[in-house]
């Protein structure tokens, strides 16, 4: 006799026979699973690495979807904030703005210390005349924010030919000092026998070496080894455009180029920064005046 059938047959099985089992478990072993990459506020002076590019450096400023880094040598680059976007200390991480928001540099463009908010001080009686349009947006990039805080305007000078005559006319005093900077101020030149002529004791007049102020910005801020020779009696800046395959017609828009690859005092050379430093501190704090 043939045992009964069951009505009920086993969960596992289906109308036609055993039906495939399902697991609601990860079986994924550990190691293979994705880890979770941690966000870190991108504060000023925190070092990552961008591993696309191998660029090292700290952050120096935070906007809306970009983060600027700072390597050791002073370059500048600009990166989007992606997720999974850098490496920090050999880690993966996702750099996100800080929650107080943007992040601010906490040095200006000539390494002062920034001082967040402060408005600019009323203007001082002393001034600053730099000789060449170039110079002067130059010094404004760089010690802008500084010049401001300290009250000091800076004037454009077309040329030096009749500075002892523009000297007269400003009348510099105690509480008045006038401050210039000449291009190529060297033993022996024209500018250096006019600005020798300038004997009030309320003025500075200090140079630098450079033919032309495109000189004082660092060959390796510009991708190039060095600056090119031009010969005597050739224009320094279309011998130095054609020298270096750059548009020789229009070298106003080649000045441009270069002012935006400068980012601070780093990728100038010593010989302006200590021009101007002196004229800052001459009009602002006093100091001996004469030809330096």
């Amino acid at each position: 006799m043939r045992p009964p059938v069951s009505r009920h047959r086993p969960s596992h099985e289906g109308p036609t026979g055993p039906r495939p089992r399902t697991y609601s478990a990860d079986l994924t072993p550990p190691w293979k699973k994705q880890q979770p990459v941690p966000e870190v506020a991108a504060e000023p002076g925190l070092v990552v690495e961008e591993p696309g590019t191998g660029f090292c450096g700290a952050v120096i400023r935070c906007e809306a979807g970009t983060v600027t880094l700072e390597d050791r040598f002073g370059k500048h680059r600009v990166f989007p904030l992606e997720p999974r976007g850098f490496l920090l200390e050999g880690r993966v991480v996702t750099l996100v703005r800080p929650a107080s928001g943007p992040v601010r540099p906490t040095r200006t463009a000539s390494g002062s210390v920034a001082v967040p908010g402060a408005r600019a001080r009323v203007a001082r009686a002393g001034r600053i005349y730099v000789e060449g349009r170039h110079d002067a947006e130059l010094v404004e990039k760089v010690w802008g924010d500084d010049l401001r805080i300290e009250g000091v305007v800076v004037e454009y000078l077309e040329g030096v030919d009749d500075l002892p005559s523009i000297v007269a006319e400003f009348a510099p005093g105690p509480d008045a000092r006038l401050g210039v900077l000449v291009d190529h101020l060297v033993p022996g030149t024209k500018e250096w026998r006019i600005a020798q002529s300038v004997t009030s004791e309320h003025a500075l007049v200090v140079g630098h070496p450079y033919i032309d102020v495109w000189e004082a910005v660092k060959p390796s801020s510009l991708g190039i080894a060095a600056w090119p020779r031009v010969p005597h009696g050739q224009d320094w800046k279309t011998g130095v455009c054609r020298a270096l395959g750059w548009p020789s017609e229009n070298t106003g828009a080649v000045w441009q180029a270069i002012l935006k690859r400068v980012g601070s005092y780093k990728d100038l050379e010593p010989e302006l920064l200590g021009r101007v430093e002196e004229l800052i501190d001459f009009v602002t704090a006093g100091g001996d005046a004469g030809l330096r």
